[in-house]
């Protein structure tokens, strides 16, 4: 959602979630995440995030993943961090999510 803050604060990007696509976007469709659903769509399988040179370094890649991560939640469904991106830079930088990745031992309680 795209928000004016205060003067000098950046704006939070409207991620879009394109189903269709199995993607979460930018309004612009620049910079995405893309996934695929597995276990009959309990699982979420994060498998890219992309963000072009020209956008780099502003926040999107964690913006997208956070926007996936807060659907799978929201959904019940646990997440597979297959994107380097994900599993060696969001995840370390953003703990709380580990609650919502997927383990063999969520997968026996399902």
């Amino acid at each position: 959602m795209a928000t004016a803050t205060t003067a000098g604060a950046k704006e939070v990007p409207k991620i879009v979630w394109n189903e269709r696509q199995q993607k979460f976007e930018t309004e612009d469709r620049e910079a995405y995440l893309n996934y695929q659903m597995r276990d009959g769509g309990k699982v979420m399988d994060i498998v890219h995030t992309f963000v072009p040179n020209s956008k780099r370094g502003l926040g999107l890649a964690s913006h997208l993943c956070v926007s996936a991560f807060t659907h799978a939640k929201s959904h019940s469904m646990s997440v597979v961090p297959t994107c380097s991106y994900v599993s060696d830079t969001f995840l370390p930088r953003n703990s709380s999510w580990n609650a919502v990745v997927y383990t063999e031992d969520a997968k026996s309680n399902m």
